[in-house]
């Protein structure tokens, strides 16, 4: 499937997109999209390891392990991002009809699709939002996060899927601000290496679906 909104890959390992300069190109799309000079994109890639402070962030539970922390607009707490991590940032506006729990919960439904066509089985959890998985422990682990952002229907930030993680770095602090939960990634779960390479021409179909599904003609 095609779609008049591109699905882009920016930049995977080894080569990572800072951040902030992946930010500021969020902004910009933003802008260009309420302007009417573009439909929007999604953009696909891999960050240096970086933690990102949501609105319901308290700077008391910011990590101090050295890494930035970069307080940013979207909703929900404390996260991270780098290495091994597919990041997704669909930047388009939303049908008007479209509130921004459904389009979670849109989202949440293409990476459980791309997890299942590699065989892993992923589903919601009721009110937390993300994508999880159990592995026959006492608790489940998330394997994707979401927080989004809209201004006048106009969505940015986005979603990132624990391809090939080490997962070590998420015990340094509480992610998402969740305690009974753990956090783990697709190679961890089917016991051999997957990189965010891998899963892009999987996840892509299902994104373009969610762009026809979700985003204004």
């Amino acid at each position: 499937m095609t779609t008049s909104i591109p699905v882009r890959v920016l930049g995977l390992a080894p080569d990572l997109v800072d951040y902030r300069e992946a930010l500021e190109l969020q902004q910009r799309t933003a802008a260009a999209v309420a302007a009417g000079e573009t439909r929007g994109d999604v953009f696909l890639l891999e960050h240096p390891p970086v933690y990102t402070a949501g609105r319901r962030a308290d700077p008391a539970e910011y990590p101090v392990d050295g890494t930035p922390v970069v307080p940013v607009d979207r909703g929900g707490k404390v996260t991270w991002h780098g290495p091994g991590q597919l990041v997704g940032y669909p930047v388009f506006e939303l049908r008007e009809h479209l509130r921004l729990v459904p389009y979670v919960r849109r989202i949440e439904q293409a990476l459980i699709d791309a997890l299942a066509d590699v065989g892993v089985e992923a589903f919601r959890v009721e009110k937390r939002t993300g994508v999880w998985v159990n592995t026959g422990r006492p608790f489940d682990e998330k394997i994707a996060q979401i927080g989004i952002h809209a201004k006048r229907g106009i969505t940015t930030h986005g979603f990132a899927l624990n391809c090939s993680t080490d997962n070590a770095v998420f015990t340094g602090f509480v992610p998402c601000g969740i305690t009974d939960a753990g956090v783990t990634s697709i190679s961890a779960v089917l016991g051999r290496d997957v990189a965010p390479a891998d899963m892009v021409p999987v996840l892509t179909p299902y994104l373009e679906r969610l762009i026809e599904e979700v985003a204004v003609a």
